[in-house]
């Protein structure tokens, strides 16, 4: 078989914790292991977004253009902070499940030309 155009990139994934405060205009992202293990701290505000890993500070416009640069896609961090309010809205082609919300999960997809992407969350619920 002969194909033409560009070279299909093999699936990536992923797995890690996450703290998550704030609103989509401002807030904190902590993302670690899953042993544990602080791996970057992403801050926003109007204007800015900056990745802290380790000694290292990088400075963007917006955290759309942060999680491009970290993943290759732009992640929907305003749609994010209403699925996890149980919010179904749809926004730049990700298309929320939240069918299994009020078990603590919550899962999104975008289908596009340069191939598709998933999110999954699970969510740590404080016992009452």
């Amino acid at each position: 078989m002969r194909t033409t155009g560009q070279a299909l990139k093999a699936p990536q994934q992923f797995s890690a914790s996450f703290v998550l405060t704030g609103s989509a205009t401002e807030g904190e992202l902590t993302l670690g292991t899953p042993l544990g293990t602080t791996l970057a701290k992403a801050h926003w505000a109007p204007g800015v977004a900056e990745l802290l890993q380790g000694d290292n500070t990088l400075t963007y416009a917006s955290m759309d253009e942060l999680t491009a640069a970290l993943t290759g896609e732009p992640l929907p961090l305003v749609a994010l902070f209403g699925w996890l309010q149980g919010e179904v809205n749809t926004v730049n082609g990700w298309v929320p499940n939240l069918s299994q919300w009020p078990q603590g999960r919550i899962s999104a997809s975008r289908q596009a030309l340069a191939g598709n992407t998933d999110i999954r969350v699970v969510l740590d619920r404080p016992d009452n």
